[in-house]
């Protein structure tokens, strides 16, 4: 088949996924007001007691464009993850011919998983890290600073750490193809854990964005139990 077949079929494959993340992003743009709201206050309190003073918590807007720039990120956002299962779909049957059956089956197993695991870790973002986060930005700097979070700031912290969070929770799933492909071994990993835990103490500190430790530290303690739990598990079913 001559290559600009390929590249006519991989633009089309493309557009179809573009299509769908921009209507996406279209239709939920207009309400995306709702979702900020809801987030924000599911993470931080309407108000704290700060030395006998009732402070709010809202956010707070520093750009004339803040607001509206912040509800096409997240709606872009929406129709970004609307997307992925498109996406898998198309690159799976651009790439199809040209994969042998083990591959298939590879491919089959791995990326519908690696999707559930990034949900889990989004949603491990949202329940367990950032309120833990948010509840020790409120109190760290009792008494020494007034509390004004920044929209658009605090919004990207809540991305990113998502963002991130959906990334580390593919280490079990990388554990497990690399030993089912013989890269690697379950005893040379265990062999090798205290490399790993410091470089999950780098990754953590480096993409981890609060200056404070407590994110990164967050991050490091979870890469290291879902090491050593995919490890754990392997050895309980003599992998």
């Amino acid at each position: 088949m001559p290559l600009t077949v390929h590249i006519e079929e991989m633009v089309l494959r493309l557009a179809a996924v573009l299509a769908v993340a921009g209507l996406v992003t279209a239709i939920a743009f207009p309400f995306a007001q709702e979702p900020i709201t809801y987030i924000w206050y599911s993470l931080l309190p309407e108000t704290v007691e700060r030395a006998g003073e009732t402070i709010s918590t809202q956010p707070r807007v520093y750009g004339p464009l803040e607001l509206k720039l912040m509800e096409l990120k997240l709606a872009s956002l929406a129709g970004l993850i609307a997307a992925l299962p498109m996406g898998v779909y198309q690159t799976y049957r651009f790439m199809r011919p040209g994969l042998y059956p083990h591959e298939r089956r590879y491919y089959l197993a791995a990326v519908p998983t690696s999707l559930v695991l990034a949900f889990i870790g989004i949603a491990f973002a949202f329940f367990v890290v950032l309120p833990a986060i948010f509840t020790y930005f409120l109190y760290y700097s009792e008494n020494a600073a007034e509390i004004a979070f920044a929209l658009q700031q605090t919004f990207n912290l809540i991305i990113i750490l998502k963002a991130f969070m959906a990334m580390v929770f593919q280490i079990p799933l990388l554990i497990m193809l690399a030993i089912m492909m013989g890269v690697t071994t379950r005893r040379w990993l265990e062999n090798r854990r205290l490399y790993f835990w410091a470089g999950f103490m780098g990754i953590a500190f480096i993409f981890s964005p609060d200056p404070t430790g407590m994110a990164p530290l967050l991050v490091a303690a979870t890469m290291v139990v879902l090491f050593e739990g995919t490890l754990a598990l392997l050895r309980w079913t003599g992998n």
